[in-house]
C-alpha cells in the first residue's frame, strides 16, 4: 500500500488489518509509518516511490515476506490550481512523477511477485487510486487532470496487457474526499483556502469511505472484477459542480 502515511492510505491499511490481512504500508515519512505500525501491527517500509532505487529496495523487502497478493497504488497528489497558461511546469512534472510514473515504477517492480502469488493462490490484484479528475476536466485542473487522465489510461492499457492472466486490474476514482492533507498540499499550506473547499458541503467523503471501496473490491470473489469504481459524495455531481448547503427535494 503506497501513500500509507495519511489519508486514504492510512485508512486502508487500518481496514485491511482489521480484516486480517498482512499489510506493508509504504510512504516517505518514517514517523507516520512507525505510528501506523504501532497502531495496526502492519509492516512498514520507508520509500519515495518516485525514486527507482527506493522502489527496487521495496521490491526486495516484500519479496522476503511471502506471497504478494495485492498491490494498492495510492500515492499521489495535486499541486496548485493555476490555469494551463500560468501554472508552473515544475508542478506538472511533480504531479506526473507521483501520479503516473511512480505507479509504473511500483507496478513493474512488483508484477513478477504478483504473478508468482497468482500461480500459487489463484489470483492477484493491482488496484490504483486515481480520481474523477482523471475522467472529467475542470478549470484549474490543468496538470492534475492531465496526470490523472494518464493514470486512468495506464490502468486501461495494463488491463489489456494482462488479459488472460489471473490478475485483476482495478481503478478507484474518488471525488471530493475531506482528508487532512490533500487540499492543504494543493494550496501550498494555505489552511484557510484548503478549508474553503469543503465549507458548507453536506457530508463530503472521508478517507474511510474510500478504504471500504478498496477493500471490498479486493475481497470480492476472484471472478468478479470491478474495473472502475467512481465514488463521489451526493453533494458532488461533477468535479466542477458541488452543491453547498442543505440537500433537499425540490
Amino acid at each position: 500500500m503506497t501513500g500509507a502515511s495519511s489519508g486514504i492510505g492510512a485508512a486502508t491499511v487500518r481496514l485491511f488489518r482489521q480484516r486480517g490481512w498482512d499489510v506493508v504500508g509504504v510512504a516517505r515519512r518514517a514517523d507516520r509509518l512507525e505510528a501506523l505500525a504501532a497502531e495496526t501491527g502492519a509492516d512498514v517500509f520507508v520509500a519515495d516511490v518516485t525514486v527507482q532505487a527506493d522502489v527496487d529496495a521495496l521490491r526486495d523487502y516484500v519479496s522476503g515476506l511471502g506471497p504478494v497478493h495485492a498491490l494498492v497504488n495510492n500515492a499521489g497528489g495535486a499541486f496548485g490550481m493555476a490555469s494551463v497558461e500560468d501554472s508552473d511546469a515544475d508542478d506538472w512534472t511533480r504531479m506526473f512523477d507521483v501520479n503516473v510514473v511512480a505507479v509504473k515504477r511500483v507496478t513493474s517492480a512488483l508484477l513478477p511477485l504478483l504473478r508468482r502469488a497468482a500461480v500459487d493462490g489463484g489470483g492477484a490484484d493491482i488496484l490504483t487510486v486515481t480520481s474523477i479528475a482523471g475522467h472529467v476536466a475542470y478549470e484549474g485542473g490543468g496538470g492534475y487532470n492531465a496526470a490523472k487522465f494518464a493514470a486512468h489510461a495506464l490502468m486501461a492499457v495494463l488491463r489489456l496487457e494482462l488479459a488472460g492472466e489471473p490478475i485483476r486490474v482495478i481503478e478507484v476514482a474518488p471525488g471530493m474526499v475531506k482528508t487532512e492533507e490533500f487540499s492543504l498540499v494543493r494550496f501550498g499550506g494555505d489552511q484557510a483556502r484548503a478549508d474553503a473547499v469543503y465549507n458548507d458541503v453536506t457530508d463530503p467523503l472521508v478517507a474511510e469511505d474510500i478504504a471500504e471501496s478498496i477493500v471490498h473490491a479486493i475481497e470480492l470473489p476472484f471472478y468478479v472484477n470491478l474495473d472502475l469504481i467512481t465514488i463521489k459524495p451526493v453533494a458532488q455531481a461533477a468535479p466542477h459542480k458541488v452543491v453547498r448547503g442543505e440537500l433537499a427535494p425540490r
